[in-house]
Order: structure tokens, then C-alpha cells, then sequence
């Protein structure tokens, strides 16, 4: 291998990753935001980003313009978030649940999401969303990307930029930061946290489903495609389990790791880089890249 296949290689890998690690990002967002504020972390994440895919396909497939497909399908993927945590969280809550049985209630969304998908029969016939953008090739440098490529990328980054503003600028998110740094302070400031917390789980919906608008036109859509999530939870272990910019920051290193070892090394060998990822982070930084100073708990 010369010199100048190895630019060219890392030129296609950083930008290639950029654009699915844009998207590993996203759902990395909407792991911490509700870990952040519920100390729970939902293994139910890719079963909803999965749902997304899935309603946008079935509207799309039905003969609904994607003018109106995008808007129901972000609504109703808010609502699975949002009425989960209402219905069955909030009890668990109420009910003095322990960790435990917080993680068996999103083990078991996702269950039920998935066997859903499968008992009507959605998965038996893998599908891609038509993409609005053309796949038409663009050269950036001696690389190669596609339209759809950057669409993603530029999307994605649009909807960080507008979670940004969100948590820094309205009511909304300032209470979702504050019950997230102190829910009892939260509360005593007259915060509901049963409401932040129903709306945090609502976002992480919307923001998965997003990710799935964004995917899907270059991916299948199976039952299986909820694997994703595993990206997305290496993308938080690295960036920093507790950080929004570390979840961001862990997608797009995610994203570039993975493409890179797949030119480099070889595509067998893309499924154990992200958990390569992970054990370094946790053996040098445990905390992640971003994430604050190690914690110890008593107990």
C-alpha cells in the first residue's frame, strides 16, 4: 500500500464515518438525555429508533407524500417515548423501583416492539426508504461521497445545533438540565419531574426517529436494524456516558473508527471496532472523553 492510497484511505474513512457516525451521535444523544434525568439506561433505544423506520415505511408504502410521512412519523415515535415512560415508568417510580427493575421494564418495550414488528408481519420483507436526495457521487478531495451523504450529515448536525438551543435557551430544557444535575432541587424549585421526564422520554422518541428518517434510505429496514443502538451506547461509553457533547463526540469517532478499520483492516473486522472503542476508553478514561470526574458511590 502507497502513500497515496493511505490519504486516500483516511480521507474516504474520516469522511464517510463523519456521515454515519453523525447519525450513531443522534441516538447517542437520546441515551444520555435519559439517563441523565431517569438514571436509567434504555435498552429499549434501538427497538424505538426501529419503530421509526417501520411507521415511515408503512405510511410511505400506503401512498402518504413524505410531506406528511416525516411529521406523523416523528409524532408517533414521541408518543411511544413519551407514554412509555407515563404508563409504565412512572409506576415503577411511584411503586420505590429499584435499578433493576427499571432496566427489565425497557428490556421489555423492546421485546415488545420488536415481536409487534414481527407477529404483523412488517419484517418479513426488508425495505429501504425511497431517499429524498439523490445518490448522485460528489468528490470532496480524493474522496468520494454521495448527495444523500451529506444531506445526512447536514441534517443531523442541524438537529444537535437545535438540542443545543433547546437545553440552553428555553424553559423546557433548563428544567431538563436541572433535573438532570438535581431532581430533588428540581422539585423543591417547584419542577414536576413527572412531567420533564415524560417530555425527555418524548425527545429521545423524536430524535430516534429522526435518526431513522436519516438512515434508512441507505440501510434495510429489519427487525434487526435496532443493532444500531449498540453503536450508539459505544458512542456514549466513549464520549462520556453523562455528556451531550461527549454522546456527540463518540458518534462521529464511532462512525470514522469503523470505516477506517474497514478500508485498513478488513470488513469482518468493523463489528468488534466499536467494542475495541470501548474497552480502551474505559481502561484510559473511564469516565469517557467528555464525561466528568469518576464518581463512587456508597452503598
Amino acid at each position: 500500500m502507497t502513500l497515496s492510497d493511505i490519504w486516500l484511505f483516511l480521507q474516504q474513512g474520516v469522511l464517510s464515518g463523519l456521515s454515519t457516525g453523525s447519525v450513531y451521535a443522534l441516538l447517542a444523544i437520546a441515551i444520555v438525555s435519559v439517563f441523565k434525568t431517569t438514571d436509567v439506561p434504555n435498552f429499549a433505544q434501538g427497538e424505538i429508533f426501529m419503530a421509526g423506520g417501520y411507521i415511515a415505511l408503512v405510511l410511505l408504502t400506503a401512498g402518504v407524500s413524505y410531506a406528511v410521512a416525516i411529521p406523523l412519523t416523528l409524532v408517533a415515535v414521541a408518543a411511544i417515548g413519551a407514554l412509555f415512560q407515563r404508563v409504565v415508568m412512572e409506576r415503577v417510580t411511584r411503586s420505590r423501583g429499584v435499578g433493576v427493575q427499571f432496566v427489565i421494564a425497557t428490556l421489555g418495550l423492546a421485546y415488545a416492539i420488536k415481536g409487534l414488528v414481527r407477529q404483523t408481519g412488517l419484517g418479513d420483507t426488508p425495505r429501504s426508504l425511497p431517499a429524498l436526495v439523490s445518490s448522485d457521487a460528489v468528490m470532496i478531495g480524493d474522496a468520494v461521497l454521495t448527495r444523500l451523504d451529506l444531506a445526512i450529515f447536514a441534517a443531523a448536525v442541524v438537529v444537535m445545533v437545535l438540542i443545543y438551543l433547546m437545553f440552553t435557551y428555553t424553559r423546557i430544557g433548563k428544567a431538563m438540565r436541572a433535573v438532570g444535575m438535581n431532581p430533588r432541587a428540581a422539585q423543591i424549585v417547584g419542577i414536576r419531574l413527572s412531567r420533564i421526564r415524560m417530555m425527555v422520554w418524548g425527545m429521545s422518541g423524536l430524535i430516534s426517529a429522526v435518526a431513522a428518517l436519516l438512515i434508512t434510505p441507505k440501510v434495510l429496514v429489519t427487525p434487526d436494524i435496532a443493532h444500531i443502538a449498540i453503536l450508539a451506547y459505544a458512542a456514549a461509553i466513549v464520549g462520556g456516558f453523562t455528556s451531550l457533547p461527549g454522546a456527540v463526540l463518540g458518534g462521529l469517532i464511532i462512525g470514522v473508527v469503523e470505516n477506517l478499520v474497514g478500508l485498513f483492516i478488513s470488513t469482518n473486522a468493523i463489528v468488534v471496532a466499536p467494542f475495541l472503542a470501548i474497552l480502551v476508553t474505559l481502561i484510559v478514561r473511564p469516565q469517557g472523553l467528555l464525561g466528568g470526574k469518576v464518581q463512587v458511590k456508597k452503598v
